[in-house]
């Protein structure tokens, strides 16, 4: 069996092919990555010797690109995109051109290569604001609100056309909010962990009671396997965690998980469209069998033990990150 892997070098990307390599040894994998600011070759650093594992940069958008990193692959897990959502706000065109056009331009390329399954990766963003005490199910309408969002839910619109149109073998899995190691450091988890492991204050978007269902990537990567072997090709499967929560309810809990001071919090203006509360019925999923295997409160505190113990990793990136300066702007506005 062989696999190939879009956006391997990122975050869910990295995790996912180290739970292939060593949940299935008779697999061979292809990791293409174009390298984003996001995309690191050196998490998969130590399977590069492996004649089971060959990486290879490229631009999922390009055709010729796509097809050559395709051929002879019976699998493709597709994770490259873009996915920050306050880059999103910024810069929408390259979530667009990355999200949408890359998408189509990889359905197409395994159309002409024969792969026997898709599975296109998305998020829980797609349904937009769901009042409590309602959970979303796949067949629930989508109604984005932020560039990013918009242009995973045309994605993942794209995918259902391909497989009712042209009979592509895709599946699309919506997760919620993951964490765990090797998450780049402006997403919100690594964010504040790295923050307060250097005595610095964490940024909190409004009133900190915007809620959201945290899942261990590790719990996410098998899901992922799990769908890419079993699901039902033309199906959408839901992935939620295991612990539903404000972010100011998240950031006390990490405070007081790292002996830091309440004080550390810091209340920056709430970013524009943003949602108030995601949340996931899993029902489907979990027919398949999966159930999530790491608790949150183990899962974060193994998470914060890996930044802990790759300082090195994450010191580099944030020190090239537009994004710490951003926050101490919006620091200066409250």
């Amino acid at each position: 069996m062989k696999i190939l892997v879009t956006g391997g070098c990122g975050f869910i990307g990295t995790n996912f092919v180290r739970l292939v390599y060593r949940a299935r040894p008779d697999w061979e994998i292809v990791n293409l990555d174009k390298l984003t600011y996001a995309g690191n070759r050196s998490n998969l650093k130590d399977l590069e010797k492996s004649p089971r594992y060959r990486f290879v940069k490229g631009d999922i958008c390009s055709p010729s690109t796509a097809l050559r990193a395709m051929r002879g692959c019976d699998y493709v897990a597709h994770f490259a995109a873009e996915s920050h959502v306050d880059r999103s706000i910024l810069r929408p065109d390259e979530f667009l051109k990355t999200n949408v056009t890359g998408t189509m331009v990889l359905m197409r390329a395994a159309q002409e290569a024969g792969v026997k399954r898709f599975l296109h990766v998305s998020t829980d963003e797609v349904y937009g604001d769901i009042p409590a005490p309602a959970h979303s199910v796949e067949s629930d309408p989508l109604w984005p609100n932020s560039p990013y969002a918009a242009s995973k839910a045309a994605s993942d619109h794209l995918a259902r056309s391909f497989h009712r149109t042209y009979g592509l073998p895709v599946m699309v899995t919506r997760a919620s909010n993951n964490f765990g190691p090797y998450q780049y450091p402006e997403k919100v988890l690594p964010l504040w962990i790295t923050n307060l492991l250097e005595d610095d204050p964490i940024p909190m978007y409004g009133d900190g009671g915007q809620v959201r269902d945290w899942l261990f990537v590790e719990d996410h990567a098998r899901a992922l396997l799990l769908v890419l072997e079993s699901g039902q090709p033309g199906e959408i499967y839901n992935v939620g965690g295991t612990r539903s929560c404000t972010n100011l309810e998240l950031a006390k809990g990490l405070l007081q998980a790292l002996g830091k001071d309440a004080g550390l919090i810091r209340r920056v203006q709430d970013r524009p469209g943003h949602d108030r509360r995601y949340a996931l019925d899993c029902s489907k999923l979990k027919a398949l069998g999966w159930k999530t295997e790491t608790g949150f409160d183990a899962a974060l505190k193994l998470t914060v033990e890996w930044y802990k113990s790759h300082e090195e990793w994450w010191r580099r990136l944030k020190k090239k990150s537009a994004y710490k300066g951003y926050y101490k702007k919006q620091y200066a506005k409250r």
